[in-house]
């Protein structure tokens, strides 16, 4: 069974002292032109920001399709009422495994790539999805450093990567659904620009890409529900409803975010990226029909950013609204982003899907899925100690 054991109350900074060292890193990475910022959009893809339905000329950002706040209720520091757990700084819940998550140690067959008339895909952890369909290879937000934050100490991973980047399959696209750090690592990139391989991107967020040494012949950058075709598979840009920005309020929004779709002639799937529930799901549902596996945003929620992340019946909602076929949560099970315990968020999935009639699958770690075959649910996280 999970570990239930709780840890001793840590002292909470005053607010001031606080205040103090955030803002002294703050000035720190921008003095030092930290190259994980990457860079703003210029020429030509800035010309097209300009141009897109979705950017506020008058404040130079991307807008969400229904205007919310990013936070609200009480600040990080505040004493949320009697709920000591839902506070940032004094939490006892278990926010990250004591022990090791189990991973599936069978190595990907030569195959992965032969999917004409299906589809594989693998969960590598948080929102790290590796899927083969109509014949090709996809990575969608790829993330194998061992923190998701520019600090190397700050937001680290749970445990290694349980495939190697190297060993991975050919891959032959990267999609992105927006530039925060737990979506666009930097050293990954700079791992895969050298590959033959095609990034796909929402608007604007090719700069970071170029930045880092990937050639602009490889970059497509897409606004919501422009599409482009690679090989045979057509990759429609979706909303999401979320923001952007790798410096914090710094310059933020001014690369778009998104979710995706991908179909080939017989199969689709749609990768969320980080989204609240708002009406964009229901205006894909309605744009593009069945959808066979939904990769859905389910972890690191809150009620007070609840408009940019959703909480887990939403995600379950979600999926009925886009006439989704197979749920799989993903945004968890790899950096801890939030309060609530990490094990949280398929218990509370599962339980809506139960009530909804939703297919949901949570595969281990490197486990390879089949969607002809899909396997039974596992509550692996109940064998963690």
């Amino acid at each position: 069974m999970v570990s239930r054991r709780r840890k001793k109350k840590a002292k909470t900074l005053p607010r001031v002292t606080f205040v103090l060292i955030a803002g002294l890193f703050g000035v720190f990475f921008h003095l030092s032109g930290c190259e994980q910022f990457g860079a703003l959009p210029s020429g030509d893809s800035y010309l097209k920001t300009q141009t897109s339905d979705n950017y506020d000329v008058a404040n130079d950002k991307f807008v969400n399709l229904q205007q919310k706040p990013i936070l609200t209720g009480p600040g990080f520091w505040d004493n949320p009422g009697e709920n000591w757990n839902n506070n940032f700084f004094i939490n006892s819940n278990q926010t990250r495994p004591e022990g090791l998550m189990p991973e599936s140690k069978i190595p990907l067959p030569d195959d992965f790539h032969d999917s004409a008339d299906t589809i594989k895909f693998v969960w590598l952890g948080h929102s790290t999805i590796l899927v083969s369909m109509g014949g090709k290879v996809i990575l969608f937000d790829p993330i194998f450093s061992n923190a998701a934050s520019p600090l190397s100490f700050v937001v680290k991973r749970f445990q290694p990567p349980v495939i190697d980047l190297a060993s991975l399959p050919k891959i032959d696209i990267v999609v992105v659904s927006h530039d925060h750090y737990d979506h666009l690592d930097m050293e990954t990139i700079k791992q895969l620009r050298d590959d033959d391989i095609s990034f796909v991107v929402p608007l604007g967020l090719g700069a970071h890409l170029e930045h880092w040494g990937v050639s602009a012949e490889k970059i497509t950058e897409l606004d919501w529900w422009e599409e482009t075709q690679i090989d045979g598979l057509n990759l429609i840009c979706t909303p999401s409803q979320h923001f952007s920005g790798r410096r914090g309020p710094y310059k933020e929004k001014r690369s778009l975010w998104a979710s995706w779709l991908i179909k080939s002639p017989d199969q689709s799937v749609y990768f969320s990226g980080d989204s609240g529930y708002a009406d964009h799901y229901r205006q894909i549902g309605e744009r593009y029909g069945s959808v066979d596996v939904v990769f859905m945003d389910s972890g690191q929620y809150n009620t007070r950013w609840r408009y940019v992340h959703n909480m887990p019946e939403e995600a379950v909602q979600a999926v009925l609204d886009i006439n989704g076929q197979l749920l799989v949560p993903i945004h968890w099970g790899m950096f801890t982003l939030s309060m609530h315990d990490w094990f949280e968020p398929p218990v509370r999935v599962l339980a809506e899907a139960a009530r909804l009639d939703v297919k949901v699958l949570t595969p281990l770690l490197g486990q390879l899925v089949d969607i002809s075959e899909v396997p039974k649910i596992d509550r692996w996280w109940e064998r963690v100690n």
